[in-house]
């Protein structure tokens, strides 16, 4: 179990990228979603060991992060948003490398074991293949391979499926269910589909703040009945903003949309429409913190 207590930090250019943030977490995929800047990197590299909070705590089975961040580290797999690579080494040799670090030193044992990662990742038959060659989205797939070396017990992965098509979003997503039946595995991301296709938990997370916590279907259920869809000129938009909370606005067929929140009918054109979590995530990020009905 993963405890996060009462964690704040503010840099020393006086943004407040923690405020108050409290999480429990047990076995199993829980989701972060929340918009570029909320502060979820932050958070991620907190609980990474990667930086210290200005108050507050972090336990993982009975481990204390701050005070004993080496234990947390034997337990670890980081992948953050932004990595480094070593350019010309290959993917089986730095693979090899990070598993001997991480205490498998039967030399069998771990070419068999990075093989079957390397497997996992699509990347087996470029394994020879030096980093510094990668494409974008083959250097994700390495990172994520290198953040499930050592079986870890606690999984972070930040914005993991950037850079990935469809194919390997899936094969990614597959992987990381996997992975949840024995870790507690955290998904920090702003892609709505993510969390619904893997989390049975989640919190929205903007302002450094936690805004709601719960179930992804619970959540966008709270929404029934009150999402409604309208054709407009762009024009319109405005003037709308003024009087509805605008949850999306987008094209379909070349012709402009927009979804709004209404606890009535408003009228006006307006239909009613199946509401999705990406409605409730939007609409958590378009509330005040206080009014979020969830």
């Amino acid at each position: 179990m993963l405890s996060i207590q009462s964690l704040n930090k503010t840099y020393p250019n006086g943004t407040q990228a923690l405020n108050n943030v409290t999480l429990t977490l047990e076995k199993g995929m829980f989701g972060l979603l929340g918009p570029n800047g909320a502060g979820k990197s932050s958070l991620m590299r907190t609980i990474a060991t990667l930086q210290q909070a200005d108050s507050g705590s972090i336990i993982f089975d009975g481990i204390d992060v701050f005070k004993q961040p080496e234990e947390l580290r034997k337990i670890l797999g980081y992948l953050p948003q932004d990595f480094g690579v070593y350019p010309k080494v290959s993917a089986e040799m730095m693979l090899n490398h990070i598993a001997k670090v991480k205490g498998i030193t039967n030399k069998q044992e771990r070419k068999g074991y990075v093989a079957d990662l390397l497997q996992k990742v699509n990347l087996y038959k470029f394994r020879n293949r030096n980093l510094g060659d990668y494409s974008g989205g083959m250097r994700q797939r390495f990172g994520i391979a290198q953040a499930l070396l050592g079986n870890p017990k606690l999984i972070i992965v930040d914005e993991p499926t950037a850079g990935l098509d469809p194919l390997e979003r899936n094969r990614f997503h597959n992987l990381l269910s996997e992975l949840g039946e024995n870790a507690v595995v955290i998904l920090s991301t702003h892609i709505v589909d993510d969390v619904i296709n893997l989390c049975q938990n989640m919190a929205v997370f903007n302002e450094g703040k936690i805004l709601v916590q719960g179930n992804p279907q619970e959540l966008s259920n709270t929404l029934n009945g009150k999402v409604y869809k309208k054709q407009i000129e762009k024009s319109e938009l405005e003037n709308l903003q003024s009087e509805y909370i605008i949850l999306s606005n987008y094209l379909r067929g070349g012709q402009f949309y927009v979804n709004i929140y209404s606890e009535t009918d408003p009228g006006e054109g307006f239909e009613k429409v199946s509401n999705t979590l990406e409605d409730f995530y939007f609409y958590c990020i378009n509330k005040k913190e206080e009014e979020v009905i969830a």
